[in-house]
């Protein structure tokens, strides 16, 4: 991997299988649920189609034409508000440890931002503590449980953070 072989990008059909494969194998590389997590949503094996609405956006990072990881903004479900959720952050292991999470994670806040979100609300597991320590680092708050609907009661972590 080099820095020019790089290249963030907005989601595309053909992207699908390889962000499905991704998320999937992250819950088994960290031993995470599956029941009650993005593993069993419907959208996991369409996330192109997933996040098509105005108000939501996904990226994905492309390394010499692969697709190594991705993230998106989406309405927080069944919440009153201008509250967005970060959504299926996950990374190949190929790409972690090299700072292109936390590039990631700031492009999204900032189309969070532009998409008129004044809180960004994340759901997590405590299994991933690199991802939290992340989190917290970027001025997420933790909170004692979960807001709105999102249907992933196995997670455990719920943050929010001003926009």
């Amino acid at each position: 991997m080099s820095e020019s072989s790089i290249n963030i990008r907005e989601i595309k059909p053909e992207d699908n299988a390889q962000m499905e494969a991704i998320i999937r194998g992250c819950f088994h590389e960290f031993g995470l649920p599956l029941v009650g997590t993005a593993y069993e949503d419907n959208e996991t094996p369409r996330m192109y189609e997933s996040y098509q609405k105005p108000n939501e956006i996904y990226f994905v990072i492309e390394d010499a034409g692969e697709v190594v990881g991705g993230a998106g903004i989406k309405p927080l479900k069944d919440f009153e508000g201008d509250v967005c959720e970060l959504q299926k952050m996950y990374y190949s292991p190929k790409v972690r440890g090299k700072g292109l999470g936390k590039i990631m994670f700031q492009k999204c806040l900032d189309a969070a931002k532009d998409l008129g979100y004044k809180q960004c609300y994340l759901e997590s597991a405590s299994q991933l503590k690199a991802a939290i320590h992340i989190y917290e680092q970027f001025g997420f708050d933790h909170l004692d449980g979960p807001m709105g609907n999102t249907g992933h009661y196995s997670c455990g972590v719920w943050m929010i953070k001003d926009l």
